[in-house]
């Protein structure tokens, strides 16, 4: 699925489960989770085994893969990347510097935010409203759940420009149902690539398999690749 979202010069590597044995992790890597839940360490090995089998098709040896500044994965010198896991499914992109500034990836089960002021936490008003509009129309669409995987990838594509958190109520996310893409509007000073601010996030999403999966990929100045959200087509 993650293909469809970022196609080449992106690297990108998916499983819907995990692999029996796990995959083969470094001691490094190993140590992180010697006390975790079988579950825990089977996501963590299976999204570890996609990213190096993307690093490989960009011809890069196995290295480990170990959470660097705020739990962000650290990546060989000259990449840029991002990896997500959720029920079911562990996804991982990667691409040269040279050609991408940026990217950020999340899955999520298409099902509802869970309670407990879960929603009033990610979504602003205006999302609110939004997602009533979104689910009038198309109600097999977790409209708020796609909201909060849309402003994961905002996080995980900001992060690594600015080393700075960001709240979910600092981003505006709107939804093209019809397109299969998203806009995330900053509420906050973007961060600054090639001498301007980013005033946001442009990104596609899909909803397939009891998945929604959304991305964001910017490309890096002057590398002549297009915005990655050009006709993009809904795939629910």
């Amino acid at each position: 699925m993650i293909s469809e979202l970022l196609p080449q010069p992106i690297e990108t590597a998916e499983a819907f489960g995990d692999a029996d044995p796990l995959p083969r992790l470094f001691p490094q890597e190993a140590a992180l989770v010697e006390r975790a839940v079988a579950g825990r360490r089977g996501e963590f090995a299976t999204v570890r085994a996609c990213a190096r089998a993307a690093l490989a098709r960009l011809g890069h040896d196995p290295v480990p893969i170990l959470p660097g500044e705020r739990g962000a994965p650290r990546w060989p010198d000259g990449l840029v990347g991002s990896m997500t896991h959720c029920r079911g499914y562990r996804a991982a992109a990667l691409a040269r510097a040279t050609e991408l500034t940026t990217v950020g990836l999340d899955a999520e089960p298409n099902g509802p935010l869970p309670g407990n002021g879960v929603a009033e936490t990610v979504l602003r008003p205006a999302e609110r409203t939004h997602v009533a509009q979104l689910a009038a129309d198309r109600p097999e669409i977790h409209w708020d759940r796609l909201i909060f995987s849309a402003k994961e990838s905002v996080y995980k594509a900001w992060f690594p420009l600015t080393r700075r958190w960001l709240d979910f109520e600092e981003a505006e996310v709107t939804v093209d149902p019809a397109a299969g893409t998203f806009r995330a509007r900053l509420l906050v000073p973007g961060p600054e690539v090639d001498g301007a601010r980013l005033p946001g996030f442009d990104g596609r999403w899909l909803a397939r398999a009891g998945l929604l999966v959304t991305a964001i990929a910017v490309p890096a100045p002057r590398s002549g690749a297009q915005p990655f959200t050009a006709g993009m087509t809904s795939r629910a």
